[in-house]
């Protein structure tokens, strides 16, 4: 499942939820890569959760966007019934915002939104923005992580 849309053919829940995602990476602190990443999550309730990378000069210890976005949700009660996600980036350069590609989570993130998957019991939608919300890929975590290693790999169902 792929499908590449613009902003406007969004629905209204989903369009407030990539926007989500924007105003998050204004939050960003990427002093190092440059880079500004949001993520905003909808929960079977309709609460939002959302979350933006975090960097360090000890890189290892970078936090991303899903992962603060996951970790919101998990405080709110509800990390076992995320929907959908959303991300996005931008490029900081010289005081300018460059639009760019489109953002997908990177494979730590899509593990743990794989396992989010899981205790939800549904393949989550991962909505991958550009910064401008002009394109945007429609998937799902099974698609971004094929026969990926969960619970059901350690004989846990």
């Amino acid at each position: 499942m792929r499908t590449m849309l613009g902003l406007g053919q969004l629905a209204a829940d989903d369009r407030d939820l990539v926007r989500a995602a924007r105003d998050a990476a204004a939050h960003a602190y990427a002093p190092y890569s440059g880079y500004a990443v949001g993520a905003a999550l909808r929960a079977c309730d309709g609460s939002v959760h959302r979350g933006c990378n975090v960097e360090n000069a000890a890189y290892g210890v970078v936090l991303c966007a899903e992962v603060g976005a996951l970790a919101a949700a998990n405080v709110a009660g509800v990390g076992d019934a995320v929907l959908t996600i959303a991300v996005t980036g931008r490029l900081l350069a010289a005081g300018a915002v460059q639009s760019g590609a489109v953002v997908t989570p990177c494979g730590r993130c899509r593990q743990l939104i794989l396992e989010a998957s899981h205790r939800a019991r549904v393949d989550i939608r991962v909505l991958c923005c550009n910064h401008d919300l002009g394109s945007i890929e429609v998937t799902s975590i099974e698609h971004l992580l094929p026969n990926g290693f969960g619970p059901a790999s350690l004989g846990r169902t």
